[in-house]
């Protein structure tokens, strides 16, 4: 799994760039994983900026 570097989606290994931000800039470089389910009512979905439901990197090293 990649981890898109500019929104924090994850995508599968063999995506070449994020559906939600259409970024191209993927790494295997995070750490945790932070299921959003509704990002209009999560506290955290709303800190983390998130706007599509789905399955985000906690931590990308960079």
């Amino acid at each position: 799994m990649k981890a898109c570097k500019s929104c924090r989606l994850i995508v599968e290994d063999y995506a070449l760039t994020c559906p939600a931000c259409q970024g191209a800039d993927l790494t295997e470089k995070f750490s945790g994983q932070l299921v959003v389910n509704d990002p209009e009512k999560s506290e955290i979905g709303k800190k983390l900026s998130v706007k599509v439901p789905g399955k985000y990197a906690i931590k990308i090293r960079r």
